[in-house]
């Protein structure tokens, strides 16, 4: 809307979806993990050395002490990608014939925002979040995993290719495609939800 805020907001939203993941995790390790600036978080690893000998609540805690940074790592992309997507979208349907008859016709601004923007725009934020979510979880947890010696999938998968050894790939593969269609079972089901119009039964009969 022009205004200081959004200006702001915007930079920000901008800066995040044009650094890459893997930068965001060197600049959080160096800032609250290296011991240069502040030291809040762990600098490496999944759990402390003492996660053994710990109680339930405290191996929980700990468990999240450590992921945090990776997490908030692999999240700042695919948020801002996401609000960036859902701030144009928005702001086409704001644009549209339909949103200055409903206000001519008196509706208050929550109705015509919630009751019918809110409904348009939101079609194409859930159409293009399976491919942001795949893209940033996915395409960037290999490297996410190695700055942070995390074991995970991304990084099994690559020494597993790298070694040849078929069956683990293959396995990695099935089950980042099980997830992938998982996340497209659900953006679909969301369609419905937001949008009862929208009737896949009638569309394969």
């Amino acid at each position: 809307d022009g205004t200081s805020f959004d200006s702001w907001t915007s930079s920000l939203i901008i800066i995040g979806y044009a650094i890459p993941g893997f930068l965001f995790a060197i600049l959080l390790l160096v800032l609250f993990a290296g011991g240069s600036y502040v030291k809040i978080f762990p600098l490496r690893g999944l759990t402390s050395p003492e996660f053994a000998d710990m109680s339930l609540g405290r191996q929980i805690l700990d468990y999240f002490w450590h992921i945090a940074l990776p997490v908030l790592a692999s999240t700042i992309s695919a948020f801002a990608t996401l609000t960036l997507l859902t701030k144009n979208s928005f702001l086409d349907e704001i644009r549209k014939q339909y949103v200055l008859t409903a206000r001519a016709k008196g509706l208050a601004e929550k109705q015509v925002l919630y009751g019918h923007v809110f409904r348009n725009a939101m079609l194409i934020v859930i159409a293009g979040f399976p491919a942001v979510f795949v893209s940033v979880f996915f395409g960037s947890s290999l490297i996410i995993e190695t700055i942070f010696s995390l074991d995970g999938l991304g990084r099994m998968g690559f020494e597993a290719a790298v070694a040849r050894d078929y069956p683990v790939v293959f396995g990695t593969l099935f089950i980042f495609s099980l997830i992938g269609l998982v996340i497209g079972l659900i953006s679909d089901l969301m369609y419905v939800w937001i949008d009862p119009r929208i009737d896949f039964e009638s569309r394969l009969s």
